[in-house]
């Protein structure tokens, strides 16, 4: 389909701004796409595109294709998507999307299971902190960590995410435990960056009371790992998910302390499976789905070793 791949060449141009990001991003020359473009002006009769030395930008006729194009691929991609995993049996390429550390501790041993026992499917997954465009990176789902999914996409709670203040017994014993949340003033304490960049945290009480509490540290990290890795070597307290600091707790390494507050972050309480609607019926994403709720239910492997007062 010839006429596919010029639409997809002018609304990519649109989006980028340039033939030449356009070519970057499709993989092929300025030239190809000058060329495409070129061939739907004369087809259609109209220029679609007002040119100058420093920039392009639509005409009229280049709006209204634009729009038209643009609706027109979306549908093509979502009857692909349809076509392609019709029938009940999982087959084509996954793809997933999480966040670094959770994808690798959790998502990434799910893989091998799901390909051995669906010979027909295989599997890609994307890790990453950065929030990815389900339609523009191919991504069949995303497991999100985040407050408020968007609204133009599926997205399904799956699991809750506790969060706890805690840090070495000999930074305690060093150090002292803080018994109020204004105690944390006094000691050194890990934020997430960029997230925590205004270097306060903020406590729930049992009451509902949020308690907003300056804190620092000399050196800070944007990345959770590096945080659990100071705090094992005994160099402060973090607001850690327990999700990934479960076993030191259950293992002594770590311990809590604050535990009648909630810490809030930027993140939100939830895990959420988010896709969109056209995947909503795929076979291999039902599956995958399957796959986690097996491993979230009854209680998260990561809660299941902690003591209840935790």
């Amino acid at each position: 389909m010839a006429w596919l791949n010029s639409w997809d060449s002018f609304v990519k141009v649109v989006e980028c701004g340039s033939m030449a990001a356009a070519a970057r991003r499709l993989d092929c020359t300025r030239a190809q796409i000058s060329k495409q473009v070129g061939e739907l002006e004369r087809a259609f009769g109209v220029r679609l595109f007002e040119r100058s030395t420093r920039r392009l930008s639509l005409t009229p006729s280049g709006e209204i294709f634009y729009q038209h194009a643009r609706r027109a691929l979306e549908a093509v991609e979502s009857t692909e998507v349809a076509v392609k995993n019709l029938g009940d049996v999982p087959r084509g390429l996954l793809r997933v999307s999480a966040s670094i550390t959770f994808g690798r501790l959790y998502v990434a041993p799910l893989l091998p299971l799901l390909v051995e026992e669906y010979p027909e499917l295989n599997c890609e997954l994307i890790l990453t902190d950065q929030l990815v465009d389900l339609v523009e990176d191919n991504i069949d789902l995303a497991l999100r960590l985040t407050r408020a999914p968007p609204d133009d996409i599926v997205a399904r709670k799956m699991v809750a995410l506790r969060r706890v203040v805690c840090a070495t017994p000999a930074y305690l014993e060093r150090h002292g435990t803080p018994l109020t949340p204004h105690d944390l003033v006094g000691h050194r304490c890990f934020s997430y960056l960029p997230a925590e960049r205004n270097n306060a945290w903020r406590l729930l009480d049992a009451q509902g009371e949020e308690v907003s509490v300056p804190v620092g540290s000399k050196f800070q990290f944007n990345n959770v790992d590096c945080v659990l890795d100071a705090m094992l070597a005994g160099h402060g307290l973090a607001i850690l998910p327990t999700y990934l600091c479960g076993s030191h707790l259950a293992a002594g390494r770590l311990r809590t302390v604050l535990d009648a507050y909630e810490p809030q972050t930027g993140f939100g309480r939830y895990l959420y499976a988010c896709y969109t609607p056209s995947r909503v019926r795929v076979p291999k994403v039902r599956v995958f789905l399957e796959r986690l709720e097996r491993l979230f239910s009854p209680v998260p492997p990561w809660e299941a070793s902690l003591p209840v007062e935790i």
